[in-house]
């Protein structure tokens, strides 16, 4: 049985080191510190460092432990995850997948709601056994020690992962990377994958074209003219991790105060915060994010993912299906999404829901709207 408990033990010399990094800060000039135009606020960021240094670790250590940890080896590759058994009369194996700058922890809220949806004003009958594993390289999960792995091959872990628990057939569901393995688990795997749900629609996604097919519609070519110019204003991070990530990581894994400002303008940029994150995001919960990264010492790995996905993008040939039925929960605030029937050229959409408020970190902003979306789509899949 490689499925074994794991327990958070940051050392007390890691701590003090981040502490010292912390006070020891070399402040970049700005033209205006309260302004974002040109990337993290100066200001914000001095009232981030504050916050860092009085942050008690040790108080979200023991909240995260009382959370039911597990560490599994699957082919070789160590996995850090979540296993939430579900309180109902028949609840259904959900894997639910982080992407970056996110973590296991953003689905701290989720668990319980799909857990036990009857303690939440749901119907137990709607429960789900929930696997929230970290990818790769983040969080504890160590970065793989060979290339070679993106989302097309965690889809594999996870499948693994799910046999190795015990379950034959099972959901997915997951936004930014998360959504790129959740797609890859369908698209893989079609006889395991009772269906998927996602909160994005991975960037890379291209159905076929051409060869006689029906030509981008009026809302097809607005999307794709949308995102090639929301990657010329915000991809700039995305180019990096996917050809550099080495670079970078030299700057990321040497300052916390750089590693910070990195994850926290893109919080900023695609939570649906009006510029102010902590409107929709407690500074508690921005800094336990930002502190697994640091802590994990697993940056180079977190970034290249990017440039094993870019290696081998979300692409279908002529003719070619996801089997597997989707559900698409549409946040306002999200980074571009296409419209329906871009998705529909591969998949079989079952729901495609319009949210009233909330934008890339659906499972930290709302909570409960993603989780009644969530078990929604799921109540007519499930078989006993």
């Amino acid at each position: 049985m490689t499925v074994r408990d794991f327990r958070i033990a940051i050392p007390d010399a890691a701590i003090a080191d981040l502490h010292a990094r912390l006070r020891a800060v070399r402040w970049p000039a700005a033209l205006d510190a309260d302004d974002w135009n040109d990337g993290t606020g100066v200001a914000f960021m001095r009232h981030l460092v504050d916050e860092w240094l009085r942050f008690d670790w040790r108080a979200v250590e023991a909240r995260l432990n009382r959370l039911p940890n597990y560490m599994a080896t699957i082919d070789g590759q160590p996995i850090h995850f979540i296993h939430r058994r579900g309180v109902g009369p028949w609840p259904l194996p959900l894997i639910v997948t982080h992407g970056w700058p996110g973590s296991f922890v953003e689905m701290e809220a989720l668990l319980p709601r799909l857990a036990d949806p009857g303690a939440h004003g749901g119907d137990p009958a709607d429960a789900f056994d929930v696997v929230v594993p970290s990818l790769p390289g983040y969080g504890f999960s160590p970065a793989p020690a060979r290339t070679g792995v993106g989302a097309r091959e965690i889809a594999g872990l996870w499948r693994g992962l799910m046999a190795e628990l015990g379950y034959r057939r099972f959901g997915a569901q997951g936004g930014d990377i998360g959504a790129s393995v959740s797609t890859w688990l369908a698209r893989r795997f079609p006889d395991d994958v009772a269906g998927i749900h996602l909160n994005f629609v991975p960037g890379s996604y291209r159905p076929p074209l051409g060869d006689g097919l029906p030509l981008p519609t009026a809302d097809e070519r607005a999307f794709l003219d949308r995102g090639a110019a929301w990657t010329a204003a915000e991809g700039a991070y995305a180019a990096l991790h996917a050809t550099k990530p080495q670079t970078l990581s030299f700057a990321l894994t040497d300052s916390p105060v750089g590693l910070a400002a990195w994850i926290v303008e893109k919080v900023r940029a695609w939570t649906d915060c009006g510029g102010d994150i902590e409107r929709v995001m407690p500074l508690a919960t921005l800094l336990t994010d930002i502190s697994l990264y640091w802590f994990g010492d697993n940056l180079t790995g977190a970034l290249r993912l990017y440039k094993e996905n870019r290696l081998r993008p979300l692409t279908f040939a002529p003719g070619e299906r996801v089997i597997p039925p989707v559900g698409v929960a549409l946040f306002p605030h999200e980074l571009p999404m296409p419209p329906r029937s871009w998705v529909e050229r591969v998949f079989d959409v079952r729901r495609w829901t319009p949210m009233p408020r909330g934008g890339h970190f659906a499972a930290l902003e709302q909570p409960d709207l993603l989780a009644e979306d969530i078990r929604a789509f799921f109540r007519p899949l499930r078989t006993p």
